[in-house]
């Protein structure tokens, strides 16, 4: 009976170390993933490539963390706006995704900005990808609004 006992309790131990494991684990891969992914459309191979295309594309203009330039609603010496922030503190979150594809792919001459066509540039996946980049630092609120305002349209 003491051996069973024994072998119960080492059973049960080994038990609670795996779940223990377990639990730890998942702790730390969901910390090591964005909050921003949580109910979102993109997932986090998009967001790693996103940053990459940013960083190699968009970063010189719209800054770090998709910030933009401070005074993005001033026109600047140039007769220009600047770049604006692209993290839902300004007007990126008005535009469903297939505008802000068509942002990208097309620039912002047509519409009389500044910002170069990427058609020839990006492919339609790393496009994506940096939308899902910038959108990753949007709030769960402005999120939720572009949603409800036909985001994914």
């Amino acid at each position: 009976m003491k051996k069973i006992y024994i072998i119960c309790l080492l059973f049960l131990t080994a038990c609670e170390k795996n779940a223990e494991n377990n639990l730890n684990e998942a702790v730390l891969n969901k910390s090591s993933i964005e909050h921003a992914i949580m109910n979102r459309w993109y997932k986090q191979s998009q967001l790693t490539l996103g940053e990459k295309v940013y960083r190699k594309n968009c970063m010189q203009c719209h800054n770090e963390n998709a910030k933009g330039t401070q005074a993005w609603k001033q026109l600047s010496p140039d007769g220009n706006y600047p770049p604006p922030p692209l993290n839902g503190s300004a007007h990126a979150w008005h535009h469903d995704l297939g505008t802000l594809t068509r942002s990208i792919k097309n620039g912002g001459v047509p519409l009389g900005g500044v910002m170069p066509a990427f058609k020839d540039k990006l492919s339609e996946q790393e496009i994506r990808a940096v939308i899902a980049y910038f959108q990753s630092f949007w709030s769960d609120e402005v999120y939720s609004s572009w949603l409800e305002n036909g985001g994914l349209e």
